[in-house]
């Protein structure tokens, strides 16, 4: 027996990684399977890396597979989006080294823009999905994924959510097994997908998922556990928890695998039950499967496709009452909002300032979208914001987008924003993009990327200059400035908007998160100057208060000194002072 610890989802499967004898990994950061990769990075046997993208992660993994390795790339469920082209293809090409791609769902849009399901696209992708359903399952699915890349020649999907990826559990630690790896010998109709080898290829897959459901009904990690006959639930995950507290007598196949599905395994267990609930949240993908091949089960006609499931949840629907002590509605809520010091807080004043319309994209800067900054008017996807611009450009004319300017942070500008802005260049965009660089990827937790100069493991490297990559592209008008001087953006900012040429500014200043990052000031108020007017206020700064006077007062544990505040004051009401 190993030694047993207690290990959030995500370090699990970074460990199962590491003893199934993983060389490589790539990835893009995106919560919730970000830190897979930072407890990954921790073991030198593993070559791990930030991808600028999901799709240059998926293809570094491919090649890693197609030279005889066993690779890993992570992202969350939109991050399959962007790296889907070559997923489909890779369903086609198969692995030479097993390959698996860790996709962490996320319903209840803890931090996402949407609540799609992975299994759903695995489906279309004809690619086999493992679910686990606590830490220590999810780091033996990993070990299990590899066996099973090799055996059936596919790459596999381990699908986690916010819940599995956040949570501990008990783990069993094994040692590293060193996969001996495996001779590449060149295939041209096994990897070369044009049209000929492609349909030859698809044949391959729909024998090899034909051969893997009837396998699988005798797989191990597909577990049957037979209880009161009454009612039985078919489940996987970590609803399969909330079924166990909340019916601990009752019948359950847990399924582990759940692309595709054991139908002789799942037609037992049906037989010998006399109500069926499958528990699943989001998308009725299994409940549907079911219900094709003429069972009668009850799923999403009394459960929500919305958000996370709970124990009390599931006793409300079934028996009509649950063990609440308090409604949700009591519980206090903390919205989010941008941090004391941010520099995103400084451009958006700015723009406020101006009454400028932001198209905006994923990151820290999405909260610019509420009072009082309220400038950002659309978040869509990764890089969308300067190409949406452009949409409104060519569809309104050149004066339309004067009152508009497209925001992007440097990690998601060097993700797909880049791309966004090769096209404006090449049709001939008037439009000003602001690349908002605060030396990090901030809503992940502070990753590295290629402008930061380290590596994810911490090694030096070179960083990319987004004033030399913009103007190397084609963009004449670069204007580079300290996100916190507020003049001089404005200046820029009205300059930019009204040229009748495509301009960037790149606004920097760091994270004030960032490790290491020391502030010398504070900024203190002067209440006897205080007018009352509220130009302070209007920042949204979340150290500022107004007090039953109508002054204000300014938190000092929470400030970072940046001097936002101080710099909309006109009455010399507040000032800065050392720490």
């Amino acid at each position: 027996m190993g030694k047993k610890v207690i290990l959030l989802g995500n370090e699990a499967i970074a460990r199962g990684a590491f003893e199934a004898g993983v060389k490589v990994s790539s990835a893009y950061p995106g919560t919730p399977s970000t830190e897979i990769s930072e407890f990954l990075a921790k073991y030198n046997e593993v070559y791990t890396e930030w991808a600028p993208n999901e799709k240059v992660a998926m293809e570094v993994a491919i090649g890693a597979s197609m030279s005889g390795v066993r690779s890993l790339c992570c992202m969350k469920h939109v991050g399959l989006n962007v790296a889907s082209d070559p997923l489909y293809t890779f369903a086609y090409t198969g692995v030479n080294g097993g390959s698996v791609i860790v996709v962490a769902d996320d319903p209840g849009l803890a931090s996402s823009q949407n609540e799609q399901d992975t299994r759903m696209i695995a489906r279309s992708a004809h690619v086999p999905v493992l679910e686990p359903s606590d830490s220590g399952e999810a780091k033996e699915f990993v070990k299990f994924a590899y066996e099973l890349s090799e055996k059936y020649d596919t790459p596999v999907i381990l699908r986690t959510t916010t819940k599995l990826s956040h949570s501990q559990s008990a783990v069993e630690l094994a040692d590293r097994v060193e996969v001996e790896d495996k001779i590449y010998e060149r295939n041209v109709k096994k990897y070369v997908m044009m049209p000929g080898s492609a349909i030859g290829r698809h044949l391959v897959v729909e024998d090899r998922e034909n051969k893997m459901q009837e396998d699988c009904n005798c797989f191990s990690v597909n577990k049957v556990e037979i209880n009161d006959t009454k009612i039985g639930f078919i489940t996987s995950g970590i609803p399969y928890q909330y079924v166990k507290e909340a019916y601990p007598n009752a019948s359950v196949l847990k399924l582990g695998l759940v692309n595709p599905l054991p139908k002789k395994l799942i037609a037992d267990f049906i037989s010998k039950m006399d109500k069926i609930y499958v528990i699943e949240e989001l998308e009725p993908v299994i409940e549907e499967q079911i219900k094709s091949w003429g069972f009668d089960v009850l799923g999403k006609d009394l459960f929500t496709k919305q958000g996370e499931y709970s124990v009390n949840m599931i006793k409300k629907v079934i028996y009509g009452k649950d063990d609440v002590v308090f409604s949700k509605e009591q519980t206090l809520s903390r919205p989010p909002i941008l941090c004391p010091g941010c520099p995103h807080r400084s451009v958006f004043s700015v723009l406020n300032k101006l009454k400028i319309h932001a198209s905006g994209d994923i990151g820290c800067y999405t909260l610019g979208a509420v009072a009082p900054l309220g400038v950002i008017d659309s978040t869509v996807c990764m890089g969308a914001s300067i190409s949406m611009l452009h949409g409104m450009e060519k569809a309104k004319g050149k004066d339309y987008v004067k009152n508009w300017v497209a925001v992007i942070g440097d990690s998601t500008f060097l993700h797909t924003g880049v791309n966004s802005l090769i096209n404006l260049v090449y049709n001939k965009s008037t439009a000003t993009v602001m690349i908002l660089d605060n030396r990090t990827t901030g809503m992940t937790g502070h990753q590295e990327h290629a402008a930061t100069g380290k590596t994810l493991k911490g090694e030096e490297t070179y960083a990319i200059d987004l004033k030399n990559l913009c103007l190397s592209i084609g963009v004449k008008n670069v204007y580079e400035i300290n996100s916190f001087d507020v003049d001089g953006l404005e200046k820029i900012v009205k300059e930019a908007t009204q040229k009748e040429e495509l301009c960037v500014i790149i606004a920097k200043a760091p994270c004030v998160l960032l490790k290491g990052l020391s502030f010398p000031y504070k900024c203190v108020e002067v209440s006897d100057k205080c007018k009352k007017c509220g130009l302070c206020l209007k920042i949204g700064c979340p150290a500022i208060t107004k007090t039953e006077d109508g002054k204000i007062k300014i938190n000092v544990a929470m400030c970072n000194g940046c001097g936002l505040c101080m710099s909309r004051c006109k009455f010399d009401a507040i000032k800065k002072v050392e720490k």
